[in-house]
């Protein structure tokens, strides 16, 4: 059994066949995903996707780089709506994103992102971390928000294995995708080799990220066998070994 813990079929690039693509998930063993909100726009299609197909579930965030426009009054009215819907399981992607330099300003991607840390805390919900080129700001946040207190995974992990120890140490997942059967990802290779097998959750990304031989090709939950695969030859265990663990490790990372 497949889990897919981070999904974008809300996604534009399924507007034609979205029903088709989650139809077929069943074939090759997926069996539930998260779809994940980003911006404004986004919210209610997650909210579409979760009351519509019965293997979908939900989380309701704010992207770091989509911060533009969005207001407190904003967060609280998303507040209401993870409270009042028992499909939307976590509060994210919510983080860090520095890769576009100053856009937004830093100080207010920190501010929204320990809002929506709080936030969590306060729904009682786990948290989906996005961080790219913000290591070390991700992690000082979250040590200073006391996020082990709150849980969650760090989506698309892309540090350092050191890193990833001390967010196993704090009780967040590490969410691997398509990127480790990239030939170039010798880093998050051995993370995934070596880091416990019961803090690992499988994720797409998609329509984003396909694994290989699929790469830049529009990625979905059931290219996810080829990620256990690569997963189950890094740490020499069968691949349904890998999928019924990552399986048991999502029900856990959002109580279900």
């Amino acid at each position: 059994m497949i889990f897919d813990t981070h999904a974008h079929y809300d996604d534009a690039r399924f507007d034609e066949d979205r029903d088709a693509v989650i139809a077929s998930l069943k074939e090759n063993d997926v069996r539930h995903f998260v779809d994940v909100a980003s911006d404004l726009p986004s919210i209610e299609k997650v909210e579409r996707i979760v009351e519509k197909y019965p293997e979908s579930y939900g989380a309701l965030g704010i992207h770091p780089s989509e911060l533009d426009g969005v207001s407190e009054k904003d967060l609280k009215e998303i507040e209401e709506k993870i409270r009042n819907n028992k499909r939307i399981v976590a509060v994210g992607e919510i983080g860090l994103d520095y890769y576009w330099e100053e856009n937004p300003p830093h100080d207010v991607q920190k501010k929204f992102f320990r809002y929506q840390l709080e936030m969590a805390r306060r729904l009682k919900k786990p948290v989906i971390i996005h961080s790219r080129e913000a290591a070390q700001d991700t992690f000082e946040i979250m040590k200073e928000m006391r996020a082990e207190e709150i849980g969650g995974v760090v989506h698309c992990y892309s540090y350092s294995k050191e890193m990833a120890k001390e967010y196993v140490k704090m009780g967040f997942y590490i969410g691997i995708g398509g990127v480790v059967t990239f030939k170039n990802s010798k880093k998050l290779k051995e993370i995934a080799a070596e880091i416990p097998l019961e803090r690992i959750v499988l994720e797409t990304d998609c329509p984003y990220l396909a694994p290989s031989p699929h790469r830049g090709e529009r990625n979905y939950s059931g290219f996810l066998p080829l990620v256990a695969a690569e997963i189950a030859e890094l740490r020499g265990v069968t691949i349904d070994e890998v999928c019924n663990t990552t399986y048991q490790n999502a029900l856990r990372l959002y109580n279900v």
